[in-house]
């Protein structure tokens, strides 16, 4: 996470807090969340080298390059326009162009690029969307918030085992809802 600059990933306004350990306003009611979090997220996903990577909710991108230190299959999906392109050229201009992004609503993953070792979910929905545990293989792990809008979640490390999903409850988190199209 030290050689990702934070500060390219907020608002210039924000700049000069984006190495505090807090999430801070990205636009669009969005947020980039706290390194805290982005660590925890990403130690619990175990990424290796060459693994396929799934991010829902690319936000202003940084969970991304992030990812993108660790594994060059990196596939980030924002349901948000504006959100989309800024992160997709705030990655480009920063040398993460092996990221692929995508402006889609994510509760429905990537299944082009199927099946990922890892799922990253910087969004909470309501329930652990089917799309995405479809999309994970054998032995790959989600990373997700679940639970109500407004509240606090719970965050979960799912591991597909023998095609069946086993729950890890980490800790609760809080978490902006996850947008879905209408």
């Amino acid at each position: 996470m030290r050689i990702v600059p934070r500060h390219e990933f907020v608002p210039r306004d924000q700049a000069d807090q984006a190495y505090g350990d807090r999430a801070l306003p990205i636009g669009e009611g969005q947020t980039i969340s706290q390194p805290y979090i982005v660590a925890l997220m990403t130690e619990l996903l175990n990424v290796q080298p060459g693994d396929a990577v799934l991010e829902i909710g690319t936000g202003s991108g940084y969970q991304a390059a992030v990812l993108a230190v660790l594994t060059d299959q990196v596939y980030t999906v924002e349901i948000l326009p504006k959100l989309a392109r800024r992160a997709a050229e705030t990655l480009d201009r920063l040398g993460y162009a092996r990221v692929q992004t995508a402006n889609a609503d994510g509760y429905f993953g990537w299944a082009e690029h199927a099946p990922y070792d890892g799922i990253i979910v910087t969004a909470a929905p309501d329930h652990i969307p089917a799309p995405l545990v479809a999309q994970l293989r054998e032995g790959g792990r989600m990373v997700i918030p679940v639970g109500p809008p407004g509240s606090y979640q719970t965050l979960w490390r799912l591991t597909k085992q023998q095609g069946k999903v086993v729950s890890e409850n980490i800790t609760d988190v809080a978490f902006v809802p996850l947008v879905r199209k209408p």
